[in-house]
């Protein structure tokens, strides 16, 4: 080996690669955990709530609310007159989207 490819493989070893595609998956890992920890404290995750209760929740008004109801993106169903979303399906869409 000459000069140059003992310099090369040096410092080949000395660097250290980074898995960014690691980080992310922590960062995923982590969200999901959150989002099972906070699904674990309530007391009835699949309880039906109504277009008042997320109007309430993300703090707009009722004609916002029902919008976001009819979005093809948000889970929520039509009983007669009544649209309604479980309680775990909006937690859910609720930390992966933004209104």
């Amino acid at each position: 080996m000459n000069n140059e490819e003992e310099i090369q493989t040096a410092a080949m070893i000395n660097t250290k690669l980074i898995d960014t595609k690691e980080k992310l998956n922590n960062i995923e890992n982590s969200q999901e955990k959150i989002l099972l920890e906070s699904i674990k404290r309530l007391k009835n995750p699949f309880i039906n709530i109504s277009v008042q209760d997320v109007a309430r929740d993300l703090k707009i008004g009722e004609n916002m609310a029902y919008a976001i109801f009819k979005r093809d993106d948000f889970p929520s169903i039509n009983i007669g007159r009544c649209w309604k979303i479980c309680l775990i399906s909006y937690i859910m869409w609720k930390t992966q989207k933004r209104v």
